[in-house]
């Protein structure tokens, strides 16, 4: 039987209208071999779950330069776990002030990953996290 390609979805969250990152990191993924499902900017928290439900995704990429990331994210993750769907892979790109990254991975993000992260330790991410859920 084949292995099942990971789907990743790579969201824009509030506001935030820059997506230069978000769309870096989802050809990175893609180049990976992943399967990509880039939501556009200004998605709602309510949008990106339902996106990763309809898609059946496993992991979800959320990128935030908005300093919104302490309400929006766990949001994510709330309402991910009352679909059923708190296996899915969560982690954060952006602009998360360096006390905010503790509290985002109690709130159950997998990673955070600040401006300057190669984009090689992104996927070795969501390649590991995503084949241990």
């Amino acid at each position: 039987m084949p292995e099942e390609t990971t789907r990743v979805v790579v969201a824009k969250v509030g506001l935030d209208g820059h997506d230069r990152g978000a769309k870096i990191i989802a050809r990175a993924l893609r180049d990976a071999g992943m399967e990509v499902i880039y939501t556009g900017l200004h998605q709602t928290p309510d949008q990106i779950v339902e996106t990763t439900i309809q898609e059946d995704a496993n992991a979800i990429g959320v990128s935030i330069l908005s300093g919104a990331h302490m309400t929006l994210v766990p949001r994510i993750i709330e309402l991910l776990e009352e679909n059923d769907a708190g296996d899915v892979v969560v982690f954060v790109g952006g602009t998360i002030p360096k006390d905010d990254i503790d509290k985002l991975k109690e709130a159950g993000v997998g990673e955070v990953f600040t401006p300057g992260t190669p984009t090689k330790k992104a996927v070795e991410y969501v390649q590991e996290a995503v084949s241990a859920s």
